[in-house]
């Protein structure tokens, strides 16, 4: 009850209850219930009765009256006390309304609100509102607190014995004060709590802490006078709740007390000054943190301070619109287009939504049109709208008066003079502009009308990176040798033509490694059919999508509404109906979920239309003229450069800047729209492709039925849908054995070396849209940092990326033929060769009268038959396609040279973009890959490849070289016979770990051993380096840990370390020492503890795998010992996660201090509601795109559709996987940036570099080169003060912005998360340097 409802009742209530209750302070939440539990009663009940509750919950009972009396009087000790300690510890520079304390009698009854005594200033005493209550210091706080009539001893003494440790909490923390020791009149020290503070606030702005106090204390000649006029207090109430220290009545002594307590006074008060001066000194510390970053504050980038446009609210419905409008603009839909973007502008509600950009689709529009009053509407618009035109809104208005010959001059000047108001420079049109067509003719045509002699600048001035890690690689090229190709000017312009006819069909057929089996007459019957059959569905799949579209342009839906219709509109009827077939073709037997087919579909569509798009703004012959003049860089009989690939093409480019950009400015589709476009035609799939149901058996009745059925399935307990292809088809396709296979024409290698990157939205394929940073579906929080980044900032990614994508592949045939075979045989799981589906388990069929039999254990068991039966021919059939399309592919490309284009993820880790057949793939691929360049073995080639050999069977991983060397050469019997009789004779190579590539091998020795000179024999062979445990290489290097430097091989031995044996080896040494304490489950494990156990789980604990997920991968491997027993596998696991971390926290500290200090940062940032940012040494924005989930729902006509969208950046970070992920993340950018360096530096010497992520390949002559150029790069990397700069980065971007907020909320996080950024982990004394005399660092 408030204290407004209680001053209605002034005659039934007494004055010491009612000063009880105004001066309460901390609501209770007990009562607060009884209040809301008491509402329900209030409404049935009648008013009176409800009064009649509340006014006898106040009236003191006469049985309580004397202990009331007592508690009465212990709490106005207290608040007096208070006063006391408030008035001598804080000295009020602002000013405020006066605040009166009301002396109290000797019985403890204080005067009534009615009765008080009037304000010394005159001024009237406030009345809290209703559903207030007083606060600590006489603030109120908010509606629904109180606390219940009785207090009771133990509540007030626990607040007397808590306040000195939450004083230093509200009165340092929040205002960031120190405290100062004062002596007393006496020359004593006051005790801790009672040291002077100043506080300077400028009028009007007032900080929590400080508004709470501005109601109890106004200023300090208020409190010198409400001293005067109560008791004399103790100066020190915190110390005095378990010490009572009683003063003289009217003299302020202390009494003598006995001096035990005294003593334990004394050490209270010590030990609080101590804590007192602990807190001082994290206080100083946060000051000087935050003079820094005020410092920062003041030179720092904006970028680094200001939001990165994540919250941007209406970001993905812009998106959605500007595709909305261009998808109209393409296909002619022009008044849709305007009358779409009108309604929009017309609704304040939706206005909000539109950017400038949206208004500059439609002025391009009528630009085109040379509709000069169009234009003018459409500024005056922008304007209503107010929003600013930019460079895209002039440069329209500047075409249009290019095409318009009449058009007055002055109109011209008029457009010029008022884009210099705006500062925006004539230059900046031609340098920022995107230009379609012949718009940049236009513009220009418009401007010389004024300006005869003006020419755009353009700027020939290379910017180079600014990282000094590449600091030489840039400015120091006199010695560079930098490689050229194998090929002619004539081979790769041919070359170049090849691919762009691929890349403009957007598709490419080729014959499958299936084709090689004899026809039969039942296949061939079986083929005809579905040849006749795909004529059908053609035809009707036609007519339909022509019937749906006229129904959709007739809709008469609002004009502001999002329609299909555009979209459908974008291709010719026939490629859709093209990508619908192909679709099917590609459908596993057991069907596909709705949502992933209906986003191969719309990806497919928006694919192709980006392909006609940059076809109908004329760029491909400007394409076809830049890249024709840039192979002189790459071909052999051209003259030599001194430049990169990028700043060749960029140098092309800004020399041909007339006609069409080749950076097109279209938008990526949104997800919403790809699945939405994607499930339209799905529905038109199911609904009109029909066969008829006895094609295949005559005694059917016939008739039509459909091809595909939409159905209902669980995964994960969650409803899907799918859609599954009609058993009749599924067996005209098995046994037709199709002879040839569509693949979209970004999934082959590229015939020509891929367009050089040169920003973050172009490069890579000739047409094909590509993004240089993979995301999830949907995501643009990394474009978004990319499009901030300047262009020298992601220079040495973008060359590296270039680098990697020119080395030039060929097949290896023999090795290919041999997989074909094998694999056109019965395959061999042994050899990761996968059988035909023909050797599939047969799925148990149970019909109705001989279940009726079986008991449910027994029905139980046989449904589980049936789904294993099911899961493993799903499994069979996915590998058998899997291997289907890789070997297609390579025998596609057996006598071609190709390129793999590369583009990274949002850590910075590069992957090929040909998703199929690469060299990051399995032992299969990995083993038909070889260089196009070959280059003779050298003096110690044959030696490296022999090297090479027996680290790709696993038999010598602790053997040093020279050993494994001598390994090799004393089984030349076995790598010969190998390569000679592969299928016929030992057999020795299918034992070893890697058995495709170690096959290889053999064969590269044996031809090399059998040439005349193995010195000079051309080897295409790669040869693997890999790291040792790459992710605590980087943790030991960052931490400088000797010890865990030493385990990863940073430092010189004579043999190589195996961290996963000396992890097997620690956790062995604590079960036997378990097992002698009578542990079991250590005696059961005895003798099972290998390498093979805990190898899984320390080389994922470095990438934030947790304890739960260790326990899997160790059942995992436990349950692969056929000997182990099963009953244990649980415990032993259990047991042995345990193990393997205390072990690793053992070997590795400085690696546990730095994860554990990115997973707090990542927590604290994540918890303070934004997510984790950082930037890699060579410039790369990266940041993790985790939010939490929201489901959105898509209704579709064939089923509503409900998406988790996990990447929506106006949803909160979710915290948990901000955290896990930041430390394997963070790692992975490192390990990616050693990567580029050293694919940067192989490039300045010649040499031909792959990698895959921590495993760098090269030509056998030149390991040693790159070897050395790993060893350097990798030092220099982890020269830099990495953590330091981390740290200064997560300073200035999650710390600098809140200076102005932090005193009014959250003050303690912020603070935490400050403290914590800036302390960076120790390091040890490891000398960097010898990483480059280490042999096995990279081996």
């Amino acid at each position: 009850m408030s204290l407004l409802r209680l001053c209605t009742f002034p005659k039934c209530l007494s004055g010491r209850i009612l000063l009880e209750i105004s001066v309460r302070r901390v609501p209770y939440a007990d009562h607060c219930l009884t209040i809301r539990n008491n509402i329900e009663r209030h409404i049935s009940e009648p008013p009176w009765t409800s009064q009649r509750r509340h006014f006898s919950a106040l009236i003191p009972k006469k049985e309580d009256g004397e202990k009331r009396v007592w508690e009465q009087s212990q709490l106005l000790d207290v608040l007096e006390a208070r006063i006391q300690q408030l008035q001598s510890d804080v000295i009020v520079d602002v000013q405020h309304e006066k605040v009166q304390f009301v002396k109290a009698s000797k019985s403890g009854i204080g005067a009534s609100s009615g009765n008080s005594p009037k304000n010394v200033s005159g001024e009237r005493n406030e009345v809290p509102k209703a559903g207030q209550i007083i606060s600590k210091g006489g603030g109120q706080t908010g509606k629904g607190e109180g606390e219940d009539a009785s207090a009771s001893k133990s509540r007030w003494m626990e607040k007397l014995s808590q306040e000195k440790k939450t004083k230093t909490k509200k009165l340092k923390q929040k205002l960031g004060l120190e405290d100062k020791p004062v002596k007393s009149s006496k020359g004593k020290l006051m005790l801790p709590g009672t040291s002077h503070k100043t506080i300077s606030t400028k009028a009007g702005i007032k900080t929590a802490s400080t508004v709470k106090k501005s109601k109890t204390l106004k200023n300090q000649e208020h409190t010198v006078a409400a001293s005067k006029h109560e008791h004399t207090m103790a100066a020190a109430p915190v110390a005095a709740a378990n010490v009572p220290i009683r003063k003289a009545k009217g003299k302020g002594k202390a009494s003598k007390e006995p001096a035990p307590e005294l003593s334990k006074a004394r050490n209270r008060a010590e030990e609080l000054e101590r804590k007192d001066e602990a807190k001082a000194r994290e206080l100083a510390e946060v000051e000087e943190l935050e003079r820094k970053l005020n410092q920062w504050a003041v030179s720092a980038s904006p970028e680094l301070v200001q939001d990165n446009s994540e919250a941007r609210v209406y970001g993905d419905i812009q998106r959605s619109v500007r595709c909305y409008l261009e998808a109209c603009v393409f296909c002619g839909e022009i008044d849709r287009a305007h009358r779409f973007l009108l309604s929009h502008h017309r609704m304040a509600s939706r206005r909000n939504l539109l950017n400038i950009g949206l208004y500059n689709i439609m002025m391009r529009v009528w630009a085109k049109k040379g509709s000069l009053n169009q234009i003018g509407r459409m500024f005056i618009l922008v304007e209503e709208a107010g929003l600013k035109p930019n460079l895209g809104s002039y440069c329209a208005a500047l075409e249009c008066m290019g095409r318009n010959p009449d058009c007055s001059p002055h109109v011209i000047n008029r457009v010029l003079r008022q884009m210099e108001e705006d500062g925006l420079p004539v230059d900046e049109l031609f340098s920022h502009c995107v230009f379609r067509q012949d718009e940049r003719d236009m513009v220009l045509r418009a401007i010389h009308t004024v300006q005869p002699d003006f020419q755009p600048s353009i700027n020939t001035i290379l910017q180079t990176c600014s990282s000094p890690l590449v600091k030489d690689f840039y400015t120091e090229r006199a010695d560079a040798k930098y490689p050229k190709m194998a090929f002619s000017l004539e081979e790769l312009r041919e070359r170049f033509s090849r691919q762009l006819s691929i890349e403009q069909a957007s598709t490419i057929t080729i014959h499958s490694v299936e084709a090689m089996k004899p026809v039969t007459s039942h296949m061939a019957k079986m083929r005809d059919l579905l040849a006749v059959q795909r004529l059908v569905w053609h035809k009707a799949l036609v007519g339909a999508l022509r019937d749906s579209k006229m129904i959709l342009a007739s809709s008469t839906q609002k004009a502001t509404r999002l329609s299909l219709y555009p979209y459908l509109c974008l291709l010719d009827e026939k490629d859709y109906v093209d990508i619908m077939i192909q679709s099917l073709s590609n459908l596993p037997p057991s069907g596909e979920s709705l949502h992933i087919l209906a986003k191969e579909l719309g990806n497919r569509v928006h694919n192709k239309f980006c392909i006609r798009m940059k076809e109908h703004n004329q760029m491909v012959d400007k394409l076809s003229h830049i890249y024709n003049e840039y192979t002189e860089l790459l071909a052999k009989d051209s003259k030599e450069f001194d430049v990169l690939p990028r700043e060749r093409w960029w140098k092309l480019e800004a020399e041909h800047s007339s006609g069409p950009s080749l950076l097109g400015d279209e938008t990526h589709w949104p997800h919403m729209v790809v699945v939405e476009l994607g499930t339209y035609l799905v529905d038109l799939m199911v609904k009109h492709m029909k066969v008829n149901s006895d094609i295949l058996n005559s005694a059917y009745d016939r008739k039509l039925i459909p091809v595909l059925y939409h159905m209902y399935t669980f995964r994960s307990n969650k409803q899907v849908g799918f859609i599954k292809l009609h058993p009749i088809l599924t067996q005209m396709q098995q046994d037709a054995m199709d002879t040839t296979l569509t693949f979209d024409s970004y999934v082959m290698p590229m015939l020509c070396p891929p367009v050089p990157w040169t920003s973050a939205k172009f490069g890579a394929y000739l047409l094909t849209p590509t993004k240089m940073m993979r995301a999830v579906e949907g995501a643009n929080q990394h474009e978004i940092l990319l499009e901030k980044c300047q262009d020298a900032d992601l220079h040495a990614v973008l060359d590296s990326l270039n680098q990697l994508g020119n080395a030039a592949w060929r097949i290896n045939q023999p090795l290919l033929d041999i997989i074909i075979s094998i694999f056109n045989d019965k395959g061999s799981e042994k050899l990761d060769v996968p059988p035909p589906n023909s050797e599939a388990p047969k799925i148990p069929r149970y019909n109705q009268q001989d279940s009726a039999t079986f008991t449910s254990a027994e029905k139980a068991h046989l449904k589980r038959e049936v789904v294993n039966a099911k899961k493993k021919c799903s499994e069979m059939h996915s590998l058998r396609m899997d291997a289907l399309y890789k070997l297609s592919i390579a025998n596609h490309m057996r006598d071609e040279v190709f390129w793999f284009p590369h583009n990274m993820d949002f850590r910075g880790r590069t992957y090929p973009c040909p998703p199929y057949f690469n060299h990051l793939g399995s032992d299969v691929t990995r083993a038909v890959l070889v260089f196009a360049e070959g280059k003779p073995l050298g003096p110690s080639g044959l030696e490296w490849l022999k090297i090479h050999l027996v680290n790709l069977t696993g038999l010598r991983k602790r053997s040093s070289l020279a050993g494994r060397l001598e390994y090799a050469n004393s089984i030349m019997d076995d790598i010969l016979d190998s390569a000679d009789n592969p299928l016929n004779g030992k057999k020795w190579w299918q034992n070893a770990d890697e058995p495709w590539q170690t096959l290889a091998c053999c064969m590269e020795i044996a031809n090399a051993v059998r040439s005349p000179d193995p010195t000079h024999f051309i080897s295409h062979f790669p040869v693997h380096q890999d790291g040792s445990c790459n992710g605590l290489q980087h943790y030991a290097a960052l931490g400088r840990d000797v010890i865990g430097a030493t385990s990863v091989n940073l430092i010189p031995c004579e043999v190589p370390q195996d961290v996963y044996s000396g992890v097997a080896q620690q956790v062995e040494e604590f079960r036997a020492r378990d097992a002698e304490k009578g542990l079991k489950i250590a005696q059961v494990l005895e003798g099972f503890i290998s390498r093979k156990v805990v190898k899984q789980t320390v080389m994922t604990v470095v990438y934030g795998v947790t304890r739960y997920g260790g326990r899997l991968q160790i059942e995992k491997r436990l349950k692969e010992i056929d000997d182990f027993p099963k009953e244990y596998v649980w415990d032993a696991s259990h047991y042995l996660v345990h193990q393997v971390f205390s072990s690793l926290k053992e070997m590795f500290t400085g690696t546990r201090e730095i994860q554990d200090w990115l997973t707090e940062s990542a927590r604290l940032i994540a918890k303070s509601g934004s997510t984790v940012e950082w930037v890699t040494p060579l410039g790369l924005p990266i940041i993790q795109p985790y939010h939490r989930s929201r489901t959105q729902m898509l209704k579709a006509t064939i089923q509503y559709l409900s998406l988790q969208i996990t990447h929506d950046s106006k949803e909160r970070p979710d915290t948990v996987k901000q955290k896990n992920a930041f430390p394997p993340n963070f790692i992975h950018s490192l390990d990616s940036t050693h990567m580029m360096l050293t694919a940067l530096y192989c490039y300045s010497a010649g040499l031909t570099f792959v990698s895959v992520h921590d495993c760098f390949w090269t030509h056998a002559i030149t390991v040693d080169t790159m070897n050395k150029v790993c060893r350097e790069q990798f030092v220099a990397l982890h020269s830099q003060p990495i953590l330091q700069e981390l740290s200064n980065f997560l300073l200035k971007k999650y710390c600098s912005g809140l200076l102005s907020e932090v005193r009014s909320k959250k003050f303690l996080e912020y603070q935490r998360m400050l403290l914590l950024l800036a302390k960076v982990p120790q390091t040890g004394n490891f000398d960097l340097q010898r990483v480059k005399e280490s042999t096995y660092f990279f081996s």
